[in-house]
Order: C-alpha cells, then sequence, then structure tokens
C-alpha cells in the first residue's frame, strides 16, 4: 500500500476497517497514522459473502442472510464506534441485494441509521446491487438523514444495473462519496462483467467526471482497483488521469 500512495501522490485513503476489527486495531490504524493519509471514509465486508457469481453474492451478499444477521450486526455496530472514533463521517458497504426485500430488512436498516446518527456517522449504501431507480424509491421510502450512497460507476456495469451515468443523476440527492472504477459489461446476461483500468470500460469517463460537476458534487473520489495483474500501475494512471481532467 505504501508502494502504491507514493508512487501516485495520493494522499487519501477510503479505509478498510477489516483489519482493525480482527487484529491489533492500534498497530493497523497506527500505520496510517504514521503516513499521514487521510481516510475520506471508512468500510467494511462481511465474512459470509461469496461473490464466485451474481447468484452467490444474491444469496450471501450484505446484511440480507438471516442467519448471519447477528454477527454482521455487531461487527457494524463496532465499525460504526470505531468510524466516530477516527473522526471520519462515513461508513460504506454493501447492503446486499435490496429489490424485494421485506419489513424486516427496512426495520434493520432503519436501526443501523439510528446507531450511526447517535454517533454522527452516515451509513453509505454501495451502489451496484439494485438499479439506480430501486434505490432511490428505497432511500426515499426509509428517508433517514444516516443513510446515503458511495457510488461506484463499474458496479452498475459489473452488476448489469443499469447506464452509470444516468445512475448518478438519479441518485445525487444522496451520494457524498464515489469510486473511480472502469469495467467491460457481459455479454452473457446474470454473469460478472469484467473490471478493467479506468477509461477502458463501457462508459464515458469524462461525461461522468462532468456529471459530477453537474451535480455540483464535492466529496471524495476514491481509486478502486480490484483486479488486474498491475493495479499499481492502473492506480496510478487513474490518479494521472483525474488531475488532468482537473486541470
Amino acid at each position: 500500500l505504501e508502494k502504491v500512495m507514493n508512487a501516485s501522490g495520493i494522499t487519501h485513503i477510503h479505509l478498510s476497517l477489516d483489519p482493525a476489527l480482527i487484529s491489533d486495531k492500534q498497530d493497523y490504524l497506527n500505520t496510517i497514522e504514521k503516513h499521514n493519509w487521510k481516510p475520506t471514509a471508512t468500510m467494511i465486508g462481511f465474512e459470509q459473502e461469496d461473490y464466485s457469481s451474481l447468484e452467490s453474492i444474491k444469496r450471501t451478499g450484505g446484511i440480507v442472510p438471516e442467519h448471519e444477521w447477528e454477527k454482521n450486526k455487531q461487527k457494524l455496530l463496532q465499525a460504526i464506534e470505531l468510524t466516530a472514533f477516527l473522526g471520519i463521517k462515513y461508513l460504506s458497504f454493501h447492503f446486499g441485494f435490496i429489490e424485494n426485500t421485506d419489513l424486516q430488512l427496512r426495520q434493520r436498516i432503519r436501526s443501523l441509521a439510528d446507531a450511526a446518527e447517535n454517533k454522527n456517522v452516515v451509513l453509505l449504501m454501495e451502489t451496484g446491487q439494485e438499479s439506480a431507480q430501486t434505490l432511490k424509491e428505497f432511500l426515499e421510502e426509509i428517508s433517514h438523514p444516516a443513510l446515503a450512497v458511495n457510488f461506484d460507476p463499474a458496479n452498475m456495469i459489473l452488476y448489469g444495473k443499469g447506464d452509470p451515468i444516468l445512475a448518478l443523476e438519479t441518485l445525487k440527492l444522496w451520494v457524498k462519496h464515489v469510486h473511480i472504477k472502469d469495467a467491460l459489461q457481459s455479454s452473457i446476461p446474470d454473469q460478472w462483467g469484467e473490471e478493467v483500468p479506468w477509461e477502458s470500460g463501457d462508459f464515458d469517463n469524462e461525461e461522468f467526471l462532468r456529471t459530477l460537476t453537474r451535480i455540483n458534487y464535492k466529496g471524495a473520489l476514491a481509486i478502486e482497483r480490484e483486479a488486474g495483474s498491475q493495479r499499481s500501475e492502473d492506480i496510478q494512471f487513474a490518479s494521472q488521469a483525474l488531475r488532468q481532467a482537473a486541470a
């Protein structure tokens, strides 16, 4: 990580709390502090999540699986506490597929949002696992000040959930944090797309950045590269592309 940060000139980070919650919290966080990296948000994942296929992640994603709820709730409450302790405003994670969800899931989300609000933390729903319109309607229904969106344009393509730029327009009122990530759509229905380097995918990156300006987005742009054999180089390229776009 240090090598990537130094090579790219990036000084801010979307901070995973997973290492801090399962090992020596202080050693992990001291490393972040030592390098003076500034977290723009925290994030967590869940042990039961299986990303091997779209079908498997639909079954196992986020806080939807009933048999994992108590364990995941405790992890989330710890993550909210730690996010607040660190003075960070946002905590992001995949909530799971919320399409056709029942009242119980809505109650879970409201209770977590209440806990976050009590700590001055906002929970960010990661995009991709449902269409932008479905997520918009869900957020309107819940109507909670501690719920917002971490917008990942590539996830919209990877999950086959629509055009990222139109989705950004749809969700603009809730977008508080943004991933810079690109992807190619699968030619086979209900199968994963492919994550690719920034400017190599299936949406207009320049128009995406212009849309962020048009909706008056003022938050962080967090470069995310989860695949590929040259992730460090891909992150550096994306960083340079963003700087050129902002010039």
